[in-house]
């Protein structure tokens, strides 16, 4: 016997409305303490992140960089020990919060200083010998170059003040009577202490940097937390020098329940800790558990009265849009449930059945838009989807680049500049591809291919050739009345290959030195040539020719690179391609 819809929704309704909505409210008060926890754990990280990379910008940008540039300055041999000390001066005026700097020679008690005066009044009112406070003495600076922390800064505090201060020895080449000559800065640390201070995170939740033994640094008067759970998960961490960033909830021991992450400055020994209350985290739910209990009386009230009504409404939608299912299940997914207008869970499931069916369309024309490797790499994930991080890979890559073209672009429309573009890529995409290489992105008027696996030196240098000599062959060199050759660089080695980016929008790539050797080559090459390195030369078959070439400057090689010309043997025919 058949039970209808509508009699058995109207049955359902009255005796189960209860549970239906006590698992609901459940289940929403889940999903949003688990997104709310989420979003506070990201806070956290962002922000101990943050605040870590202010410290880093601050000591690398401000002070180490320009205090570098005054040691090469004071090193100069030409100067006198008046100019010395004058460069010292303005030096220091210059730079924000270097309370003092003095040069020290080995052996001597008596160093070159020169100190901001408004520092010295302010530790003279308190009754502090300032000159002796801001230098720094012989031993120390033997002891800092005896545990190789030159250029590292060594942190102390003047408790009489609260000040915080940053000493920072960096070695001289410039020797007196054959001893040693070193620069060193007092620095007070105000503007790390500021940043901690005015940050916006301290309206909701709690910002302390803490050193190896536990104890808050940047205060006037410095206590040791380390009862705090998450300070003795650091403390290890600082002293044996780790940046592992990490998440961690504790019970303080008033019961407080703590959402807490540190991260750790690269150039000072401490951990920066940001931590949340719980009861802050997830003070909306109880505000969300009212609103359900109020919902879900009224619902109750009118769930009776109104079963039958919408019951029959439900039945002729569901089923069409079982029928679009079923269509979009067979790959057509141009189909669309029509006419569900109901303003409901029906009419939203509709409306995200044919957006479903929408984004299935546009994602498969995406695939068209990454390379071989990302689809291998997600599809491998079975669903799961892809985390940040890569893996080491031996690869070989090339770029193309079109010569001319900046020239060419000018002179045409954009409309034309597209077409032209299309037409190599096109011609490339086909040799890359026979070659078995896999194109990683087109960037501008460049390609950037990678090939893996066995033979891949020879299989990239044999399509770099014939990408040459097939464009050389249908283009004729011009292409719009101007010449538009291609230059290409090829480079063998290890790269990182993997999803970097931002945790919404990702970007499946190769990294590494090898990369870069590969792109400075193709920048380096000459129209209608083709450049290997050392790396990639060696490994070609006979039937390749690589000619070396006079070893070339490349941006960021401190010594010229050796470079190969590739070609193929004279009797060897490039093949036609009808792409």
């Amino acid at each position: 016997m058949r039970f209808p819809l509508p009699l058995k929704f109207f049955v359902f309704a009255a005796l189960v409305a209860v549970a239906p909505l006590a698992l609901v409210g459940q289940n929403l008060v889940k999903i949003t303490r688990d997104e709310l926890k989420s979003a506070a754990n990201e806070d956290l990280t962002g922000v101990a992140a943050q605040v870590r990379g202010e410290f880093d910008n601050l000591y690398q940008g401000r002070w180490l960089a320009p205090l570098m540039v005054i040691r090469s300055g004071v090193d100069n041999p030409d100067l006198d020990v008046a100019q010395k000390v004058s460069l010292l001066t303005l030096g220091m005026e210059q730079m924000e919060s270097v309370v003092a700097l003095q040069l020290s020679l080995e052996g001597s008690d008596i160093p070159v200083m020169v100190s901001d005066q408004s520092f010295v009044d302010k530790l003279s009112a308190a009754g502090l010998e300032a000159t002796a406070l801001l230098s720094t003495s012989g031993d120390l600076i033997a002891n800092i170059e005896g545990t190789g922390q030159f250029g590292r800064p060594l942190i102390s505090q003047v408790p009489e003040t609260g000040d915080w201060l940053a000493t920072l020895a960096l070695p001289m080449e410039t020797r007196l009577a054959g001893r040693k000559l070193t620069l060193v800065a007092r620095i007070d640390l105000g503007s790390l202490r500021r940043t901690v201070e005015q940050h916006p995170f301290n309206q909701r939740g709690e910002i302390t940097i803490v050193d190896h033994a536990g104890r808050r640094a940047l205060v006037d008067a410095p206590e040791v937390l380390a009862d705090r759970a998450i300070v003795a998960s650091a403390m290890p961490l600082i002293v044996a020098g780790a940046r592992a960033d990490a998440l961690e909830n504790y019970v303080r021991r008033d019961g407080t329940v703590m959402l807490g992450a540190y991260a750790f400055p690269d150039w000072f020994p401490w951990a920066v800790i940001t931590e949340l209350s719980e009861d802050k985290a997830y003070a909306v739910i109880n505000q969300m558990m009212e609103r359900i209990l109020l919902v879900g009386a009224l619902g109750f009230a009118a769930a009776s009265a109104a079963a039958l009504v919408f019951s029959r409404g439900l039945t002729g939608p569901i089923l069409q849009i079982g029928r679009v299912a079923d269509a979009i299940g067979e790959g057509d997914f141009s189909a669309r449930v029509q006419k569900v207008k109901t303003r409901d869970e029906i009419g939203d499931l509709a409306k995200r059945v044919n957006t479903m069916a929408s984004q299935l369309g546009e994602r498969l024309e995406l695939m068209k838009f990454v390379s071989n490797e990302t689809m291998t790499a997600i599809q491998s994930r079975e669903g799961e989807g892809i985390s940040r991080g890569g893996e080491r890979r031996d690869v070989t890559m090339l770029f193309s680049d079109i010569r001319g073209y900046t020239a060419f672009s000018e002179t045409v429309t954009p409309e034309e500049v597209i077409e032209v573009l299309n037409r190599y890529f096109e011609f490339q995409a086909e040799i890359v591809e026979r070659h078995g290489g896999d194109i990683d992105k087109f960037v501008g008027d460049e390609l950037m291919a990678m090939f893996v696996g066995d033979d891949k030196e020879d299989r990239a240098v044999r399509c770099g050739v014939e990408i040459r000599d097939a464009l050389a062959q249908h283009f004729g060199g011009h292409d719009g009345q101007r010449e538009l050759a291609v230059g290409i660089g090829i480079a063998s080695g290890g790269v990182v290959l993997g999803a970097m980016g931002a945790r919404q929008r990702m970007d499946y790539t190769v990294l590494g030195s090898t990369v870069n050797l590969a792109a400075r080559l193709c920048s380096k090459a000459g129209p209608w040539q083709v450049l290997v390195d050392r790396s990639t030369s060696d490994l070609v078959d006979l039937d390749l020719r690589v000619e070396p070439q006079e070893a070339v400057e490349l941006k960021g090689y401190a010594d010229p690179v050796p470079v190969f010309l590739a070609d193929f043997e004279p009797e060897e025919e490039v093949p036609v391609i009808h792409p």
